[in-house]
């Protein structure tokens, strides 16, 4: 994570994003260059002597104050034309600098501190700086305006904030970002105006209140750079996202919490959050969608369980809640569009990559807490090889020609008050080797009963468990589907009717636990066999 506790500026010389997943999304912006970058250059940009075709670029810096000031940081940035490789950070401590670069176009933008840093902060940006002949810009601190984002809560505590523009010309983008821990920014626009939409910009700022915390972004796409910003969101325009951290094998801890939006790069928001607890955040809706994430509590020396859910509408006066941690745990296959599949057969490979120990909301954990687990592959009916490691992932060798298969995962989970619990998932299709790459017919069943953060439910009562089938049979079609019941850790099951999406049955005496079982036929003849024994307990 960027330690936002100084205000940083720089420049990353890219020509597109590419998707962040970690805590905070650690920006990763390259570092910006001390003096002038210049890669090889095409041969337009070469003077008739051979020499590069380059101009004088000389920048003076004002404070608040008009008075000249060494306290700047200023990064050029080339975004296209000879120079759109090229980049520099000038210095000079009397506030005015030269420095010669190729022709093209270039993003500006600077950063001025003043003698005295605690009166703030002045970030200008300049999206349109053509250089074709010798120029002069002013950097001006007089100009900037204040940027003023912040809930209306009168004890809201500011955190910590990050400004972000790009530009784009000639579809090569270039971006500069500024991180704050004061608030105390101001910005502006610098030079003529670029092409209309050429230019984006948002700002993301973090308070903490008496009853939740803020995440309050907005996004601007226009042909300038701001020059200062005023919201102040009333509680109705805002969207509420609570974080609930479950805990159902009784432990204790505290693990931690973050969120963002999901357009980035930016920097995020991370609080504590104890097992058992709920962490409540107000956001805004015009940031677009937003990510949150969890880390469970980890003994020293382990890697934290983290679950993600990511890119996630909200809307302004609702609340939208994520628990994580919870059971029921099982398998889980991403049903997002171009999602990697869960199995795939390429060749005479044949490899198993699935979330067998998702929790009850279907969030993959990145460490699975397991004792054991066990992948089995059968070939018309003969053992091709086990594979033991992590629970749903191995890869074998088969032969080519086609054949029916039964891929079978077991995994071991629980502690404490949830011990025994125990996931298997077999499954059976035909294969053969093809000249390409081909997704594997895999299917899963998810049920998703009303589970106090404790992972219980009364006991003695009438449950009706949502039931939801993924993969292929929800594809192609379901030809039978059939669920299980069991009281008895799985040594005897009782089969429950299935209406409208639900599972109904009665729920075992005090300190009781449920197993559930599912058998699938999809409508190609491929099947599932889901066994969760000790699914969930009861109180």
């Amino acid at each position: 994570m960027n330690d936002p506790t100084t205000p940083r500026s720089t420049t990353r010389r890219t020509t597109r994003r590419t998707p962040r997943r970690s805590v905070l999304r650690n920006l990763a912006l390259a570092g910006v260059l001390a003096g002038t970058s210049l890669s090889a250059l095409p041969p337009s940009a070469f003077a008739a002597d051979g020499a590069p075709e380059t101009y004088a670029l000389t920048i003076r810096h004002l404070d608040r104050t008009g008075s000249a000031t060494g306290g700047y940081r200023t990064n050029v940035t080339g975004i296209s034309g000879p120079g759109a490789d090229a980049s520099a950070t000038p210095y000079d401590e009397s506030g005015t600098v030269t420095v010669r670069l190729p022709k093209g176009r270039y993003l500006l933008d600077s950063t001025l501190n003043g003698t005295d840093p605690a009166a703030g902060t002045d970030w200008i940006v300049q999206p349109r700086l053509d250089l074709d002949h010798d120029t002069a810009i002013t950097v001006d601190a007089r100009t900037t305006a204040p940027v003023d984002v912040r809930p209306q809560e009168a004890g809201a505590r500011y955190l910590h904030s990050m400004a972000f523009v790009e530009a784009t010309h000639e579809g090569a983008t270039r971006s500069a970002n500024l991180m704050m821990s004061r608030a105390d920014l101001r910005v502006a626009h610098l030079g003529p105006a670029a092409e209309p939409g050429s230019v984006k910009e948002w700002i993301d700022t973090y308070w903490s209140g008496e009853r939740a915390d803020y995440a309050l972004g907005y996004t601007f796409r226009s042909d300038r750079a701001l020059t200062g910003i005023v919201r102040h969101p009333a509680p109705g325009a805002l969207a509420t996202v609570k974080v609930r951290a479950a805990a159902p094998d009784g432990a204790n801890g505290t693990g931690f919490v973050e969120i963002q939006p999901s357009a980035g790069p930016t920097v995020g928001l991370v609080q504590p959050l104890n097992r058992l607890a709920t962490a409540t955040f107000l956001v805004t809706p015009e940031r677009g969608l937003w990510d949150v994430g969890y880390a469970a509590p980890a003994a020293p020396e382990t890697p934290p369980n983290r679950y993600f859910a990511n890119d996630f509408a909200v809307r302004a006066g609702t609340t939208t809640t994520h628990t994580f941690d919870n059971a029921v745990f099982g398998p889980a296959l991403d049903t997002a569009p171009g999602a990697r599949p869960a199995g795939v057969r390429d060749g005479n490979s044949l490899a198993l990559d699935i979330p067998l120990l998702a929790d009850g909301e279907g969030h993959a954990p990145t460490a699975p807490r397991f004792h054991d687990a066990t992948t089995t592959l059968h070939r018309d009916g003969v053992l091709i090889g086990t594979r033991k490691g992590a629970p749903g992932r191995a890869e074998f060798t088969t032969t080519p020609g086609r054949a029916a298969y039964r891929l079978t995962a077991t995994a071991t989970h629980g502690s404490g008050p949830t011990a025994g619990g125990r996931t298997t998932v077999s499954w059976t299709f035909t294969s053969e080797a093809a000249s390409r790459p081909a997704e594997l017919p895999l299917s899963a069943v998810r049920f998703a009963p009303a589970l106090d953060l404790d992972g219980t439910v009364p006991a003695g009562a009438l449950v009706r468990v949502p039931v939801t089938v993924q993969g292929a049979a929800a594809e192609t079609g379901v030809r039978s589907l059939t669920v299980s019941m069991s009281t008895d850790g799985g040594s005897t099951w009782t089969r429950v009717p299935v209406l409208d999406g639900r599972a109904g049955f009665r729920t075992p005496g005090p300190g009781g636990t449920v197993s559930l079982r599912a058998e699938l036929t999809d409508t190609a003849g491929n099947t599932l066999t889901q066994t969760l024994r000790n699914a969930y307990r009861t109180r």
